[in-house]
């Protein structure tokens, strides 16, 4: 017991920081998946849903080598507290045009895109304040815990949006997520205290010369930038999987909105164990091998098993396998870039890594939206009933999207046997501890 209060109080300015912005998040997840459906169910159409995530998503990865910057420079905690107060007016616009009757899809990419933009100045400064906070002996935990809120969350969200939506409509779900902000604001403003440090040489630093020093350290540790290559490759198959899963899933036979709900809170489930297991286990001997197995288990499995599945259960098999082990890929992930990279300059290189890991979301959720609309779904559409694509993905609205998973598995286990065959990363294994932060 007094081992567990000992680790609470080290722990509480974070855990109260986690908890309300992870409930704030439940919110802001609960209208961007009713935002999907609407949008799908307005147009029909994979590619148009799909730029939702590549508005969110573009200034993010254009604009992330500044912003990381200008995150260095600023108080962290007023930074995240203007980039919320941004994003919630947006969600008010949003309110204000639906209740109106005036909502367009082409009104949500301009929200998102500022959005997107609010989220690219606030997550560098999330990252370090993160670890000013914590003691860098629980990065382990806390990158289990963590996702332990994206799958809660994940659980949460489709059951939640899918009932309020039913009941109340969107404007519901919408005064939920402005709810869950003006929560997470006031603890943010008023009851937590964030340490703020001044390193030599900031003052006077013009913003092009401290993005560079970013890039500059991340050329002299080839390790992680080849981990972050890696890390971008698996995004783009899981972009383009992201932008196929509700298409297929709300189109074929046996789907439909309940069952879109269904697979996404298994999906949240398996996310959820994998984040307990997360935050249980001991360090790993090897934590590149931890990521490297973890992603070749969701790249070999999901997307074959939605390919061929036609039932929900199939459905809800492939999404435990394809994410059960992603929270613990991500907590020796985040642990490796809090341990090796100063504290004075993760903002900086946390920033450029969000370029680079992340420019191939944008990219793959417009692939996979193109290719669903106008490659597999019209190949599939012609082939006659007893075709070898007909047996292996059905037919109908849905089957193209189901093919593209397919492809989509084979261009995941390349990926994982590429990288996993990379001696930089592998280097990391011997490097010594340089960074880490505490409270």
């Amino acid at each position: 017991m007094k081992n567990i209060k000992k680790t609470l109080q080290e722990m509480k300015t974070f855990l109260l920081l986690w908890g309300t912005q992870s409930f704030s998040g439940l919110g802001s997840a609960m209208t961007s998946y009713a935002l999907v459906i609407w949008s799908y169910t307005q147009k029909g159409s994979a590619l148009m849903t799909a730029m939702l995530m590549v508005s969110s998503y573009a200034p993010y990865v254009l604009l992330s080598i500044f912003a990381g910057a200008l995150s260095d420079r600023w108080n962290k905690k007023i930074t995240m507290l203007v980039c919320d107060t941004v994003a919630a007016l947006s969600t008010v616009v949003m309110l204000l045009l639906l209740r109106g009757g005036m909502l367009e899809i082409w009104h949500l990419y301009l929200i998102n895109g500022v959005n997107g933009l609010m989220n690219t100045i606030q997550q560098p400064a999330s990252e370090v304040a993160v670890t000013r906070v914590l003691p860098s002996k629980y990065y382990q935990k806390v990158g289990g815990l963590r996702y332990l809120a994206s799958s809660l969350n994940s659980i949460l969200t489709p059951i939640m949006a899918t009932a309020v939506l039913g009941i109340a409509g969107m404007n519901a779900v919408v005064m939920i997520d402005l709810g869950s902000f003006a929560a997470a604001f006031l603890v943010l403003a008023f009851g937590i205290r964030i340490p703020e440090k001044k390193e030599s040489g900031e003052e006077g630093e013009n913003l092009l010369s401290s993005a560079r020093k970013g890039i500059a350290y991340l050329k002299r540790e080839r390790g992680i930038f080849d981990l972050i290559l890696f890390l971008a490759a698996i995004n783009l198959v899981a972009s383009m999987y992201q932008a196929a899963f509700p298409a297929m899933i709300l189109s074929r036979n046996g789907g439909g909105e309940k069952v879109l709900g269904l697979v996404n809170a298994v999906i949240g489930g398996a996310m959820l164990a994998g984040s307990i297991l997360a935050s249980l286990v001991k360090e790993p001997q090897s934590r590149v091998r931890v990521i490297c197995n973890c992603l070749m288990l969701s790249m070999s499995t999901e997307n074959f098993l939605l390919a061929v599945g036609r039932t929900p259960f199939i459905w809800c098999v492939g999404g435990i396998l394809g994410w059960i082990a992603i929270p613990l890929m991500s907590a020796n992930l985040d642990a490796i870039m809090r341990l090796r990279v100063p504290e004075q300059m993760q903002g900086r290189v946390y920033s450029v890594r969000n370029s680079l890991q992340f420019f191939t979301i944008p990219v793959g959720y417009f692939c996979g939206g193109f290719l669903v609309d106008w490659v597999f779904e019209p190949v599939m559409a012609v082939q006659a009933h007893e075709s070898i694509l007909i047996k292996m993905f059905g037919a109908g609205k849905g089957s193209g999207a189901a093919f593209l998973f397919f492809v989509l598995a084979f261009a995941g286990i390349g990926v994982c046997l590429y990288f996993r065959h990379d001696k930089h990363i592998w280097e990391l294994e011997q490097k010594k501890e340089c960074g880490g932060g505490h409270a």
